[in-house]
């Protein structure tokens, strides 16, 4: 304690020096260390904060012997000679706006926001209270059920409060005429589902099959978007619409319109190159999308990835650092993708879903940090066989596992089939599965075939990549262009920021388009040359095709990562 208090005065004492020496010789202390409104450099050693805090040191009052404080700042009874500047704009109103300029302002900012390539610079100084538009609440209109004259004053008529029902025969009426309503607006409904193919429906499911819907799970998830500047929807590149969550994308453009989001086609080895490339051309006309390959030596997009998060860095220039949060499906990847962009083992992962339990945090580089999430599933219309080759469901705890592979023998071509188990042909799904029991030798007990064994090795399969299946994507028009990038600030002294903006933005849209352009890596093994390149002219057009004398690995960047004394802007 007499330590601090001596390095206090004595700082005290060598702040008044500093001063009075720049006074006499006449310094200008907007260019000294020790003056808070001095200009900003990468040379000064002090902040202002820091200044204000030396200067604070200076402020203790003066005691006599007794310890009573004699003078103190802030606390003299005499009052200061200030004046204040006699001004009309004093009496006057400052900031006016009408009604017609809110309304013109809502609708430019609807307008230009309803593409989300666009950024808002200052959001806080934004009256986003004023410029959206409240939910119109019904208004209940009480004069006409009764008139006012009627339930008060000297005309009253009303003796007793109205209820449904005056006495038990007109309520059971009553209750007979909404249940024959009710019956005649959802009897066909109720017919259609009697009417299915053996006429029984499953209304309860096992518990296994809601994985990834508990309130816990959504939990961590708002947590991750509420703690997020930017989300990263990770998305698996054979199925992104199956894996792609809409709920989670409406609710982040009706509560949290200021987040960003970035598609992420990742395991884009187990998938043609034109197939990822028209994914890439048909996501990124809604938002921001690339291409990923998860791996800590070998990877894909990783350059890219880093490039477009210091591009949104840039872009959240008022903050000290941003948060980037990855969301999706179980088992698209999510712990991986930020293993690769660590290029170490920082999250743990596992080829099972599940495997993350809670959110965590992880610094990338100084102004970037990462948050890894469980995986969530949103409840849809999905069913059991679906939610299990979305990879949702552990294989090893599925009690019937063959139910699952008739689905599985059509999705897959014939031919894949063939080679990945050496069956050349088979009547059905249970056919299909006596043959690999008897080539494989999983037997039971007098020679019966584990049909179960060779169904779950199947879905292992199905859900590693090692069974090559895709779902193409869309055939994209010649005119098709997506939307450019722009930018939007909210007064002339945002000129600076909006070129920094613009300049973010547009590194932003060439990363896209590069990437576009690169050769994407896939595992030739799994698909004939016709899939790998046949069917390329019938999605893609040739001019945006790139042959791999032209490609670029861009995980050679030389990034900083965490420890680095790199700027990172």
């Amino acid at each position: 304690m007499h330590g601090s208090k001596h390095m206090g005065r004595d700082t005290a004492v060598f702040l008044n020096r500093v001063e009075d020496t720049a006074s006499d010789h006449g310094c200008m202390l907007g260019r000294h260390s020790l003056d808070v409104n001095r200009s900003d450099g990468k040379n000064n050693s002090r902040t202002a904060a820091t200044v204000r805090r030396l200067k604070m040191y200076n402020t203790r009052p003066k005691r006599n012997a007794k310890g009573k404080i004699l003078s103190h700042e802030f606390q003299s009874k005499e009052l200061p000679n200030t004046r204040i500047q006699p001004d009309r704009r004093w009496f006057g109103n400052t900031r006016v706006v009408n009604q017609k300029e809110l309304e013109f302002f809502r609708e430019e900012l609807q307008s230009r926001m309803s593409s989300n390539y666009n950024v808002i610079l200052k959001e806080k100084k934004l009256p986003v209270s004023l410029l959206k538009d409240h939910a119109k609440q019904a208004r209940a209109h009480l004069l006409d059920t009764e008139p006012f004259e009627n339930a008060f004053g000297p005309k009253t008529k009303r003796k007793r409060p109205k209820l449904l029902a005056v006495d038990y025969e007109s309520l059971l009426k009553k209750a007979d005429g909404s249940q024959d309503a009710f019956e005649q607006k959802h009897g066909a409904s109720t017919s259609a589902e009697a009417g299915e193919a053996d006429g029984f429906r499953d209304l309860v499911r096992h518990t296994m099959f809601e994985k990834g819907q508990s309130k816990r799970i959504w939990g961590e998830l708002y947590k991750v978007i509420d703690s997020s500047d930017v989300v990263v929807q990770v998305l698996d590149a054979r199925d992104p619409q199956g894996t792609r969550c809409h709920h989670l994308e409406r609710h982040l453009k009706e509560h949290c319109s200021h987040k960003h989001m970035i598609l992420l086609l990742n395991k884009c080895d187990l998938v043609p190159a034109w197939a990822t490339k028209g994914w890439l051309r048909a996501l990124s006309k809604e938002y921001p999308t690339l291409a990923f390959h998860a791996s800590v030596n070998k990877s894909f997009g990783k350059g890219s990835l880093l490039s477009v998060l210091r591009q949104f860095a840039r872009l959240k220039s008022d903050k000290q650092a941003i948060s980037v949060g990855f969301i999706g499906y179980p088992n698209v990847g999510k712990s991986s993708v930020i293993n690769t962009l660590r290029t170490k083992n920082v999250c743990k992962v596992a080829p099972i879903p599940g495997e993350t339990k809670v959110w965590q945090y992880i610094t990338l580089t100084k102004r970037i940090y990462l948050i890894d999430c469980p995986g969530v599933v949103y409840q849809n219309s999905d069913s059991e066989t679906d939610i299990v080759l979305k990879g949702v469901v552990r294989v090893t705890n599925l009690e019937d596992a063959a139910e699952h592979i008739g689905e599985v023998l059509k999705r897959v071509k014939k031919e894949h089939l063939e080679r990945a188990y050496k069956i050349k042909d088979w009547e059905d799904e249970n056919d299909f599965l006596v043959q690999l029991c008897q080539s494989t030798g999983k037997l039971l007990k007098g020679g019966e075939p584990d049909l179960t064994t060779c169904a779950k090795m199947i879905l292992h399969d199905w859900q590693r990549g090692r069974i090559p299946f895709f779902v193409p994507p869309p055939k994209q028009e010649a005119d098709d262009s997506s939307d450019e990038p722009t930018v939007h600030g909210i007064d002339k002294d945002a000129v600076a920021d909006n070129n920094q903006a613009d300049a973010a933005l547009k590194a932003i849209a060439n990363v896209m388009l590069f990437q576009q352009q690169k050769s994407v890596p896939v595992k030739t093994d799994l698909f004939s040359d016709n899939e790998l390149t046949g069917d390329a002219t019938n999605q893609v057009p040739d001019s945006d095709m790139v042959g791999e004398d032209g490609a670029c690995d861009d995980d050679d960047d030389d990034d900083e990562i965490e420890g680095s004394s790199s700027d990172e802007a």
